[in-house]
C-alpha cells in the first residue's frame, strides 16, 4: 500500500486545519488547528479526534496562527508524544501563543460560567488550560528554512518561506512509497508578493502533490497603496466624528502590519496623531519575537531596522499588558484607536471593547482580517442589527468598515500565479482551507486551466497513485 492522505480539518471551511499523511510505517500529522465557530460545535470538534493521538509519529506545523496550531495542547493532552517540527520563529511564537490561548480559554469560561450561574445553567470546562499548553511546548523542535529534517521512519521535511506570517512555511514532505520518495508540498497558508515586513513566498522544487489554500480563491485584493489610502480615510472620518476605531486583529502579523501602516500615515502627516493602543499582551510578546527574527524580513524591513528606524511604532503606540489599564480604555473619551485580539472576535479583550463600543454610531469597527462563518466577527461584517457577546445581545450601531487587502493570504490571481509553473509536473492539487464557495471557485479555475485538481470533503481519505 502506498501513501494515504486523510483530510480532517480546514476542508471546505477556513479554521481547524488538520491533515494526516501516512504509509505502512509512518503517520505524520500536518497542522493541528482550532476550529472556530459556535461555542458548542467548536468544543465538540476540538475535543475529539478521529484517530489515536498516541499513534502519530510526528506533527509538522506550517505556522503559528491558532487555526493551524491552536489545538496542539489537546493533542498532547490526549496522548501524542511525537516531535512537533516547525521553523525557529514559529516555535518561538507558539511559546507565547499557546499558553495565551489556554489562559484566554480559562478566563472566558470563568466569565461565561458567571452568566450560566445566574441563568441556572451548568458550568462549562475549558478545552485546555495554560498548564496543558505549557506541557505541549516540550515537544517542539525548531529548524531553519531550506534544511532537510528527518522526522520519522522514511519521512523528512524541508521548510520553504510561505511569506504569510513570521516563520510561516511551505513544508515539503518526502515520504517513501514502494521504495520511491513522494514529495508533498503544503501551501496552507500562502502569503503575497510585495508586502511590507516579510519576504515573498518561495516555491519548493520537485512537487508531486500540492495542498493549496483557497481563503480568497474567488476574490482579488486591492493594492497595498489603495489599502493605505482607505485606511487613512476611515481613520480620519472617525476622528471627525469624535469616535473610536476598534480594530479586531490577529496578534500575529496583522497587528504588526496595521501598526506599520498607521506609523507611516502619521509620519507622512496623512492622519491626525491620536492615541493608539495595542491592547493585547500576546501582541506585545509577538512583537518582541518579531525583533528576534530578522531572517524573516524582506530587504526594506532589514534596512529600516539597521538604520535605527521604528517601523512598527514601538515608541509611538501604547502597548498594554495590564488588565486594569485595558479596562480603563473603556472609560476614556475622544478619538483613539484600539487594536486588540482575537482576530475573529471569538475570545480575548476585543470582546470587552466591542461590548462597550459597538452601540455608538460615532465609532468604527475596522475589520482587517478574514472572519470565518459563525464567528462574531462574521456577524459584524454582515452588519447584523444585534450580536451576542458573552451570551448577551448588543445593538450594532457603530460603523463597520472592511479592508480585506490587509490580508496575508494570497488572492485568486496570486494563487494561480503560484501554481502556474507546476502545470506539467504536479500530479494533483488538493484545494483546502476556504469557505466552500471560495474553494469551489478556485477549483473551477484550476480545472478550467487543465490542472489535475481535487476538492476533498471532510474526513475523506485517498491513496496517492
Amino acid at each position: 500500500m502506498g501513501i494515504r492522505i486523510k483530510f480532517m480539518g480546514g476542508v471546505r471551511t477556513v479554521t481547524g486545519s488538520k491533515h494526516l499523511i501516512a504509509n505502512d510505517h509512518t503517520k505524520v500529522l500536518v497542522d493541528c488547528g482550532l476550529f472556530q465557530g459556535r461555542r458548542d460545535e467548536s468544543f465538540e470538534r476540538n475535543s475529539t479526534f478521529s484517530f489515536e493521538p498516541d499513534g502519530i509519529d510526528a506533527l509538522i506545523l506550517s505556522h503559528a496562527h491558532i487555526d493551524h496550531s491552536g489545538n496542539i495542547p489537546s493533542l498532547v493532552k490526549k496522548g501524542f508524544r511525537g516531535r512537533i517540527v516547525t521553523t525557529d520563529a514559529t516555535r518561538d511564537l507558539c511559546t507565547a501563543m499557546l499558553p495565551d490561548s489556554g489562559h484566554i480559554q480559562e478566563e472566558d469560561i470563568k466569565y461565561v460560567n458567571k452568566i450560566h450561574k445566574r441563568k441556572g445553567l451548568p458550568a462549562r470546562m475549558p478545552l485546555y488550560t495554560r498548564e496543558d499548553a505549557d506541557r505541549s511546548l516540550e515537544f517542539f523542535s525548531g529548524h531553519p528554512y531550506d534544511q532537510r529534517v528527518n522526522i520519522a521512519d522514511g519521512a523528512s521535511v524541508t521548510f520553504y518561506d510561505a511569506g504569510h506570517v513570521l516563520g510561516s512555511a511551505i513544508p515539503l514532505i518526502e515520504m517513501q512509497s514502494g521504495g520511491e520518495p513522494v514529495r508533498i508540498a503544503y501551501a496552507v497558508d500562502l502569503g503575497r508578493d510585495d508586502m511590507p515586513i516579510l519576504k515573498d513566498p518561495e516555491t519548493p522544487p520537485g512537487i508531486d502533490y500540492l495542498f493549496l489554500e483557497s481563503t480568497y480563491g474567488g476574490r482579488v485584493h486591492s493594492s497595498a497603496d489603495e489599502m493605505k489610502d482607505k485606511l487613512a480615510d476611515i481613520v480620519n472620518g472617525t476622528i471627525e466624528r469624535g469616535g473610536k476605531i476598534i480594530i479586531p486583529s490577529f496578534a500575529l502579523e496583522r497587528t504588526q502590519l496595521v501598526a506599520y501602516y498607521l506609523n507611516q500615515l502619521i509620519a507622512e502627516n496623512r492622519m491626525t496623531e491620536i492615541p493608539i493602543y495595542v491592547d493585547s499582551p500576546l501582541a506585545v510578546n509577538i512583537t518582541e519575537v518579531f525583533l528576534r527574527h530578522p531572517e524573516c524580513y524582506n530587504e526594506e524591513m532589514n534596512r529600516l531596522f539597521l538604520s535605527g528606524a521604528d517601523p512598527l511604532g514601538c515608541n509611538r503606540f501604547t502597548y498594554i499588558k495590564d488588565v486594569d489599564e485595558s479596562k480603563r480604555l473603556n472609560e476614556r473619551r475622544g478619538p483613539m484607536i484600539i487594536i486588540s485580539a482575537s482576530g475573529m472576535c471569538e475570545a480575548g479583550r476585543i470582546l470587552h471593547h466591542l461590548k462597550n463600543n459597538i452601540g455608538d454610531p460615532n465609532n468604527t469597527v475596522l475589520v482587517v482580517g478574514y472572519m470565518a462563518k459563525n464567528t462574531l466577527g462574521r456577524r459584524i461584517v454582515e452588519k447584523h442589527d444585534e450580536v451576542k457577546i458573552f451570551g448577551a445581545k448588543h445593538r450594532l450601531r457603530a460603523q463597520v468598515a472592511v479592508l480585506n487587502a490587509f490580508s496575508a493570504h494570497a488572492d485568486r490571481n496570486e494563487l494561480f500565479d503560484f501554481v502556474k509553473p507546476l502545470k506539467k509536473t504536479v500530479k494533483r492539487i488538493f484545494v483546502v482551507h476556504g469557505d466552500e464557495d471560495q474553494s469551489e471557485k478556485l477549483y473551477d479555475l484550476l480545472a478550467e486551466k487543465g490542472f489535475p485538481v481535487h476538492l476533498p470533503v471532510p474526513d475523506e481519505e485517498i491513496e496517492l497513485a
